[in-house]
């Protein structure tokens, strides 16, 4: 396979490929105007066929889910597209949104119209300003060029389109935290069900997705189906970005089938920097288990990592170098997820605070050998008891560190402290911003 397959990012080189100008001259809302000349069903089909999964960390089916909205209910249907884009490491929807946010805006067009909705949000982060109104200029420019508002395309089909700006809660990237954190409420997770495809925005059929698997369904409508699955792998289809981070040399986004390997990107990247060696890394965010230089050739897809012991999640590659202490980089993480707890549930609002107490003391040399059991103890209580995936996220770096590095985290109680220097740490702190 090749290893880069540009589809979102082709243009992202061009100077104006953010303007509608600049996303028309590369046939640009052709695909919204062929959808719209199709049968929504066909188009939920489409999607289905194409096999693309949701790029939010979940990796559901995307046509699965439009096809779970139930038609005929004489009830408004709502698209929601997932812009909070706030996971440590996760880069991959804010640069696609500065580069080309017309792409997204002509797959709200075509999901709305497959789930027979003529509202939808994108509710995005408020702390990116500039992303914000980059989005905001690209649905103004669909609305003066008749692709937003009423009579979409001459086809007689309306569809009104809202930003909405998040107050940067890191809970609300949770779907149902972001339905309760757009109608108003405090941004905290619904018991489920009922699902949002049943009761969602308003109490209403409603889809949630992630900007990129909005983003992704113009080129398979324009495309095919058979031309999407012609990447990937047998059950992970088609191409996705890869946000890879850290100690590299060029850090960036690289738009890759599903199953190219880490050591495939370090080498389009120029490897680890210069004279240093990996010691471990993230395949999806902070949220999932670490990987380390064992892993270098486990298939970035999502049966792959899940095969391996982790989870391709948001495919935001953390790398860190030897100079790293693991124990403070899950520590930082911790100390996160601990401060953006909703604290509606007990397993997540308390462990996540013990968590943190026990890191800093075996961080800073305190404590004995019996806190790993403690803390391996403490995740098993938050794991699968928590209300949303937060907590369960929390444990993930904890769990895997001490399964990896039990020794580390035993020199640091030795030598009463962490054991590196901190000096040749220069990069650390920039990683995991």
């Amino acid at each position: 396979m090749s290893q880069l397959t540009p589809v979102l990012s082709a243009h992202w080189d061009e100077k104006d490929s953010f303007t509608i100008e600049g996303y028309k001259r590369h046939g640009g809302y052709n695909a919204a105007a062929k959808a719209l000349a199709m049968d929504p069903d066909a188009v939920i089909q489409m999607v289905k066929d194409s096999g693309l999964r949701g790029r939010g960390g979940a990796g559901f089916p995307t046509g699965m889910k439009w096809g779970f909205i139930p038609q005929g209910d004489n009830k408004d249907h709502y698209l929601v597209v997932n812009a909070d884009e706030s996971e440590p490491g996760t880069c991959k929807d804010m640069p696609l949104l500065m580069a080309n946010p017309h792409v997204l805006v002509e797959g709200v067009i075509i999901a709305a119209y497959a789930i027979r909705a003529k509202h939808a949000f994108i509710y995005i982060r408020g702390e990116v300003t500039h992303v914000v109104r980059r989005v905001n200029q690209a649905i103004t420019d669909a609305y003066k060029a008749g692709y937003l508002g009423k009579n979409i395309f001459g086809t007689g089909n309306d569809l009104e389109l809202v930003l909405h700006i998040g107050a940067g809660a890191y809970i609300c990237g949770e779907e149902t935290a972001l339905l309760d954190s757009l109608e108003g409420f405090r941004g905290q997770p619904r018991l489920r069900p009922p699902f949002p495809a049943i009761a969602g925005l308003y109490a209403r059929p409603t889809v949630v997705n992630n900007v990129e698997s909005i983003a992704s369904v113009p080129a398979i409508i324009a495309n095919g189906a058979e031309w999407y699955q012609s990447m990937g792998t047998e059950k992970s289809k088609g191409a996705t970005l890869y946000s890879l981070s850290g100690h590299v040399n060029n850090p960036g986004q690289f738009e890759a089938p599903l199953g190219i390997t880490l050591r495939q990107i370090l080498e389009l990247a120029g490897g680890v920097r210069n004279g240093h060696k990996l010691k471990f890394w993230t395949p999806g965010g902070s949220s999932t288990p670490l990987f380390t230089d064992e892993h270098l050739d486990v298939p970035l897809d999502y049966e792959g990592v899940s095969a391996a012991g982790s989870m391709l999640g948001t495919k935001a590659l953390q790398i860190f170098d030897e100079t790293t202490c693991v124990v403070r980089a899950v520590l930082r993480w911790t100390e996160f997820y601990k401060h953006e707890s909703c604290g509606k549930c007990t397993p997540c609002r308390e462990g996540t605070w013990w968590l943190v107490q026990i890191l800093r003391d075996l961080e800073n040399g305190k404590g004995t050998e019996a806190d790993l059991q403690k803390l391996l103890d403490l995740c098993d209580n938050i794991m699968g008891r928590s209300f949303c995936a937060l907590g369960d996220g929390a444990t993930s770096p904890i769990t895997s560190s001490i399964k990896y590095f039990r020794d580390e985290y035993i020199s640091h109680l030795t030598n009463g402290g962490c054991p590196f220097d901190a000096a040749k740490s220069t990069l650390f702190e920039e990683v995991l911003r």
